[in-house]
């Protein structure tokens, strides 16, 4: 393994990624540790970085454009953010111009948190199947687009009634006049920007009463991002597309992978622990 030096912040002492490795198996060896912060979405990596001394979530290394440390809860069934990207075209605003004000629906807050008239367009969207509204996404390779894709004859009939009857009177039943989508060069940036090298850390967690306790068992180093991975893991399901916007706030377009599924991203994986 090549021998680039790594740097703590803390200490102000430079190691090589070898004495990285030599650090994470003395963690482990520490067994169930407790975390330092309770309640925290990011308790994992916060609690590694504790234990690592250093302060941010990218390793602080010479080159850290290029790498950074990712850590997880084995058990957890949540996805996480890879990053944030509106679809394309970008001059049709398509989330707060189309989606939300023409196939949203009734916000659950609206009338009482929010004004009566609030509406919501949220979906977290695959390419194995079909919403019940009856979106789902579609690698054309042939046009290199990433589609957000609307079908009406999908659409669960007895869960989205009031809907349904919205998008009659608004001559909506039908695939959408102007098509989301994210081009592959767009992606390809933007992947290729966020999803650097990495130190990949898995942890078993465990509660005893209302404490959560972490053992960090498994340890992979992920190199080289791979577009084709990236396209393939769309395909499959393990990335999925999740809209979150509601009337007057668009919290962002985001592009989230599956639970242990990061390694598949990279052309080389290695487990060192």
């Amino acid at each position: 393994m090549e021998n680039e030096k790594l740097f703590s912040m803390n200490d102000k002492q430079f190691f090589s990624k070898d004495d990285l490795i030599e650090k994470l198996k003395e963690i482990k060896k520490l067994g169930w540790i407790k975390t330092q912060r309770p309640g925290n979405d990011g308790a994992v990596g916060n609690t590694l970085e504790d234990l690592l001394g250093i302060t941010e979530n990218n390793l602080p290394i010479p080159n850290a454009a290029e790498w950074e440390l990712k850590s997880q809860r084995k058990s957890t069934s949540s996805l996480t953010t890879l990053f944030h990207l509106e679809p394309s075209p970008q001059a049709a605003q398509i989330v707060s111009k189309i989606l939300l004000p023409k196939y949203g629906w009734k916000h659950k807050e609206a009338g009482k948190k929010y004004p009566v008239e609030e509406k919501s367009f949220r979906s977290t969207t695959s390419a194995t199947n079909y919403t019940d509204r009856g979106f789902k996404i579609v690698i054309d390779r042939k046009s290199e687009k990433v589609k957000f894709s609307f079908d009406p004859e999908k659409i669960d009939g007895n869960r989205h009634v009031e809907w349904i009857s919205d998008l009659k009177e608004n001559f909506l039943i039908k695939e959408f006049e102007i098509e989301p989508y994210w081009g592959f060069k767009d992606l390809m940036y933007k992947a290729g920007t966020k999803l650097k090298n990495a130190f990949y850390v898995l942890a078993e967690n465990k509660y005893i009463e209302k404490d959560e306790f972490f053992y960090f068992s498994d340890v992979y180093i992920l190199r080289e991002f791979s577009f084709d991975n990236f396209l393939k893991c769309i395909e499959e399901g393990y990335i999925l597309i999740d809209y979150d916007a509601r009337t007057g706030h668009n919290h962002g377009t985001k592009f989230r992978i599956k639970q242990n599924m990061w390694p598949k991203l990279y052309k080389n994986v290695e487990k060192v622990i």
